[in-house]
């Protein structure tokens, strides 16, 4: 079995490089201290598992994860506090709160090594990094634009739009798309700066410049690089909030 080390930490990834040689049938791959090296890692050698911090340089783990198409299995090293932790703990993901002990290791792997619990762990990480709101390193949005990896600040983003399972991301720019939902984003946003119009638009209010009557009790946001977002009425009540109006 193969396995990656992702972590800006030397004496962790040494201390899990010490542990990992008591399963010989586990072979370190690759070693990593960014998220950007270790998406490179990921996407060459295929491992069956990593280990991976989530505060790193760079990009989280939590975002190296969005961008895999086909997450291998993980357990996360982590030095989150006990509440962050509950997050963990409802998706049924391993991790391991540093520092930890050769018995705690010892345990993660018992668990990643039940050939049954394998698939039911990939898509537990999986599942964990959909409903998480982007952690302390981010007022952003991290998205594969072709071979390459593009960060949007929040403050950069227009507005966005709801389609089937993906949100399309209106920049100056361009349109990127992304595998989240619209509630999501609605939740992981300030409130005070991007607000719903609409089911399915969730807008910058610093980029409003006009609010127009539209049909029966709707209206349309006129927004500064020349996009007309709907707005419904409960949209508009929400607007009216925000804007003081």
């Amino acid at each position: 079995m193969k396995a990656i080390l992702i972590d800006d930490e030397p004496l962790a990834r040494a201390f899990v490089r010490e542990c990992l040689q008591a399963y010989p049938q586990v072979s370190i791959v690759a070693e990593c201290d960014n998220g950007f090296e270790g998406l490179k890692a990921i996407q060459q050698h295929v491992p069956d598992l990593v280990f991976l911090d989530i505060q790193m340089p760079k990009i989280t783990g939590f975002e190296l994860l969005e961008l895999l198409e086909d997450a291998p299995a993980v357990i996360f090293t982590t030095a989150f506090d006990e509440y962050a932790l509950k997050a963990f703990e409802a998706h049924a993901v391993d991790y391991l709160l540093k520092p930890f002990s050769t018995d705690r290791f010892a345990k993660a792997m018992e668990k990643f090594l039940d050939g049954a619990a394998q698939e039911r762990q990939k898509a537990a990480a999986q599942d964990l990094v959909r409903h998480t709101a982007p952690g302390p390193q981010g007022a952003r949005i991290v998205i594969r634009d072709g071979g390459r990896i593009r960060i949007i600040p929040w403050d950069a983003v227009h507005y966005l739009e709801a389609a089937d399972d993906y949100v399309k991301i209106h920049t100056a720019d361009g349109t990127f798309l992304k595998n989240r939902t619209l509630g999501f984003y609605e939740g992981a946003l300030p409130a005070e700066e991007f607000v719903r119009t609409h089911r399915s638009y969730l807008v910058n209010v610093a980029e409003i410049t006009r609010i127009d009557p539209y049909e029966k009790e709707s209206h349309l946001a006129l927004l500064r690089c020349g996009a007309r977002v709907p707005v419904s009425r409960s949209g508009y009540t929400r607007l009216r909030a925000v804007l003081g109006l």
